[in-house]
């Protein structure tokens, strides 16, 4: 059977919260952030000298679920009953807000007891990571190419303000365990320095021998799981977080086999998310694979690309029922990439997200149009493909189930589709602010 439809080949690029009285030990974080205040998106929240004012600005970036009680002769019984506090400073006291209060309602009871409070403000700089290919930094020279390349699709599916909501809440913007089940990963490489928790083969004897050339693996794992604000190359979804290295392609593509070997290993791994940026065109009739998936769906987030020819309708195993069908919006998210799978007359699966996969060789396309990715030996480069989009989608699913654990696969699949951002086409484009705020709620 023909498995996997790798990236569109580019040839125009280079290779394509202490209780009141008495003490009590600090609680631990739980797992969910409150929402008491939404944090306002793109706004950096550095308050200068100069316009520092002695109203708390509610409306400006903090961390929710709490405020700051400034004094100098801290009183815990005028405290409302039952507020949690923490000491800071001998001068500075943090108090939880209550469940089912604001932070400025919660506020406005404490200085009517005369405490001086104000949000615990969030700045800028916590959820800006300074790898280079992050727009604003600078980006990064292809060779070959004259202009640095830059992620610009990580604000195309607002990841930085999912990044700065989850920092608010006191969390890394870290991934639940995830699964890249695809063509052999380049765990040297320096931008997966230390996210590979462990890595697994299962090819079958007439796969070819491992595939290490393409780096399609590698750039999958990449635009999951690039270590971010390293100072170095990408910046994946997730900032941090294991990832298991499944490999199930070859030089000569997959088997149901291997596919199944790799996706049971998954779930017995305990997988939360799986990737699976690969597929066959037409109907399936894999029955050993489709009950697979069909049991892996009970515990992991199953995300597959949809498919790279636009005529031949949803490639398996997206087109299973418990996947999430990722197609591909090239510069226009309004307008699927031309390469990208969809629905046919025969094959009427819709697809459940598209996200950015590049231009391709689509009409009009520029290296400025294409992803940047991770390439074997180290390096970078540029492609496209339902590949590339489909691993943005793993990473939003991964930020979920590890910022909200009580999550179920169902539940975090049924989230994750229904905070898309419906576009005049009517394309679902993943929102990563958006479904990581539904995934905390």
């Amino acid at each position: 059977m023909r498995f996997l439809l790798p990236a569109v080949t580019l040839t125009l690029l280079v290779s394509a919260c202490r209780t009141s009285t008495p003490p009590a030990p600090t609680p631990t974080p739980t797992a969910v952030c409150p929402q008491a205040t939404p944090i306002p998106l793109n706004t950096q929240g550095v308050i200068h000298p100069s316009t520092l004012t002695s109203t708390p600005r509610w409306t400006a970036p903090h961390i929710p679920g709490r405020v700051l009680i400034a004094s100098s002769n801290f009183q815990t019984q005028a405290l409302p009953a039952g507020t949690q506090t923490r000491t800071i400073t001998p001068t500075l006291t943090l108090a939880l807000t209550p469940a089912g209060t604001t932070d400025q309602t919660f506020a406005e009871q404490l200085m009517a007891r005369g405490f001086t409070v104000q949000p615990d403000y969030l700045y800028g700089p916590l959820a800006n990571p300074n790898d280079p290919g992050v727009p604003g930094n600078g980006g990064l020279l292809i060779p070959g190419t004259t202009t640095p390349a830059t992620q610009t699709y990580l604000t195309r599916i607002h990841a930085p303000e999912a990044w700065t909501f989850l920092q608010g809440c006191g969390k890394t913007p870290t991934a639940a365990l995830t699964a890249v089940l695809d063509t052999k990963i380049d765990t040297t490489h320096p931008d997966l320095a230390g996210r590979i928790n462990s890595a697994a083969s299962f090819l079958s004897p007439d796969a070819g021998g491992s595939d290490t050339s393409s780096g399609h693996g590698t750039a999958s794992a990449g635009l999951i799981g690039a270590t971010t604000n390293n100072r170095t190359g990408l910046a994946g979804v997730t900032w941090t977080g294991p990832l298991l290295a499944v490999e199930v392609l070859g030089a000569n593509g997959g088997s149901t086999t291997s596919l199944t070997q790799g996706l049971n290993y998954a779930v017995q791994q305990g997988a939360k998310v799986i990737n699976m940026s690969l597929g066959s065109p037409g109907p399936s009739s894999d029955t050993i694979l489709y009950r697979a998936l069909t049991t892996a769906a009970q515990s992991a987030v199953l995300v597959a690309a949809a498919g790279n020819t636009a005529s031949e309708g949803i490639y398996f195993p997206a087109s299973h029922p418990d996947v999430i069908a990722v197609g591909a919006v090239g510069p226009d998210d309004n307008q699927l990439a031309c390469y990208s799978a969809r629905p046919n007359a025969t094959l009427t699966r819709q697809l459940d997200l598209v996200a950015p996969g590049g231009a391709g060789n689509c009409p009009g396309a520029t290296n400025a149009s294409q992803m940047l990715i991770l390439a074997p030996g180290g390096s970078y480069t540029l492609g496209a493909g339902t590949s590339f989009a489909a691993p943005l989608v793993s990473g939003a699913a991964a930020l979920m189930r590890a910022a909200n654990p009580q999550l179920s696969a169902p539940a975090t699949r049924n989230l994750l589709i229904a905070s898309a951002t419906t576009t005049s086409n009517s394309l679902k484009i993943l929102n990563i602010n958006a479904a990581i705020r539904a995934a905390t709620k």
